[in-house]
């Protein structure tokens, strides 16, 4: 009833004090007096409670564990310094929380320091290799790991995790301003609640690794079976790290986390598996088979047999080119090698190269193009290679 009785008495003052301005002032917006009202009675159920019949609020649950941005604390510009800027441990106890304090000339510095500061207790061990990192990321961007959780709740925890660039569920608590130069602030994580999320992202990822290498012999010995077994490898080495936070904070780290070589290691099995056969079209003494040959076996696969699924069609041209008031003669030589897949009749990785050799006679002219093709290939078509095979990610 007291609350009842200061909001009707508020609204008395408001009639009042608009009837009286009324006189002098054009008659006002219906719109805004009822803003001024709510506004009013937002202000008074802040300091008195919610009034005797406003019905209760709906408590919300959340769907998953997963770690939400939090809104960011007022600057304390109080002239006493607080007790967490010289002993961080004296506001947030070690056996609850890590925490780390970071300063700077601005808010925003200081609080990218402390954060910093905060990874920094951690050391190198939660931080996976970059490249599998962008991997992982980019695999979540482009919705491929949808396809292989079971349901959505785990892929919501792969996707807000995976875009975060700080430690997962760390925050910045509080912000001083010492009123001279100074901005300080303390970041933390909470042990229990770092535990919980951290235990559920591990979870996510080894669901989608055992989706992710639950296949037959048919379908593991292809590229497709490679590509999944390395993005497994990928994803378990995301979950190493995850689980080295767990350790640090002394929390138990699901079973079955093994590092992403054990996945690695079949992937390279896989490759010995697959035969590439290598047909070359103007071939001159087997030299451009032969190169291939050599690049394909450098990055793990075994080439021949014309029935393959995998084929390496390589086709070449040799012509002459002439240049007026040149007494040498020239050629040029242009190769295309499309490794294709005849199974869906795709080409997977297309390669081209061209070049221009010169000499006295023709024959030696041409000679010269094959061995700058022979040596181009040696260079670099293992490394082309196996830079397609480290961007693959599996489809479903």
């Amino acid at each position: 009833m007291k609350a009842i009785n200061l909001i009707v008495g508020l609204l008395l003052l408001l009639s009042f004090l608009a009837l009286g301005a009324c006189k002098s002032q054009p008659k006002p917006d219906a719109g805004a007096a009822q803003a001024q009202a709510a506004d009013a009675l937002r202000r008074l159920n802040e300091q008195t409670g919610q009034p005797e019949n406003a019905p209760p609020a709906p408590v919300q649950q959340p769907k998953e564990v997963v770690p939400v941005k939090q809104q960011q604390p007022a600057i304390n510009h109080s002239k006493s310094k607080p007790a967490w800027v010289d002993n961080v441990d004296s506001i947030y106890d070690n056996s609850r929380y890590v925490a780390a304090v970071g300063n700077a000339s601005t808010r925003d510095m200081a609080e990218k320091n402390a954060l910093a500061n905060l990874a920094a207790v951690f050391g190198q061990s939660i931080k996976a290799d970059q490249t599998i990192t962008n991997t992982y990321q980019e695999a979540v961007r482009n919705g491929v790991t949808s396809t292989w959780t079971d349901n959505i709740s785990m892929q919501n925890t792969i996707n807000t995790t995976a875009s975060m660039d700080t430690l997962i569920g760390a925050e910045v608590k509080e912000v001083w301003y010492d009123s001279y130069r100074t901005h300080y602030a303390v970041a933390v994580m909470e042990n229990a609640r770092t535990a919980q999320i951290y235990s559920e992202m591990i979870k996510a990822n080894q669901n989608m690794i055992a989706n992710l290498i639950n296949m037959k012999d048919a379908e593991k010995n292809t590229l497709e079976g490679f590509s999944r077994y390395q993005f497994a490898a990928a994803v378990a080495d995301i979950n190493v790290a995850y689980g080295n936070v767990l350790r640090i904070i002394g929390a138990p780290v699901p079973d079955g986390v093994v590092k992403g070589d054990n996945y690695r290691l079949e992937a390279k099995n896989i490759t010995k598996s697959i035969p590439i056969g290598i047909v070359v079209k103007n071939d001159k003494s087997g030299r451009i088979q032969g190169a291939f040959a050599k690049a394909l076996s450098d990055a793990g696969f075994r080439s021949g047999g014309n029935n393959s699924r995998y084929i390496l069609d390589v086709d070449i041209t040799v012509s002459p080119v002439e240049y007026p008031n040149n007494a040498n003669k020239f050629a040029r030589i242009e190769l295309g090698a499309n490794l294709t897949d005849t199974s869906v009749k795709s080409v997977l990785l297309p390669y081209n190269f061209n070049s221009r050799e010169g000499h006295t006679t023709a024959a030696e002219a041409e000679n010269r193009a094959y061995v700058a093709a022979e040596r181009k290939i040696s260079e670099e078509y293992k490394n082309i290679l196996s830079d397609y095979l480290n961007q693959l990610l599996p489809k479903k």
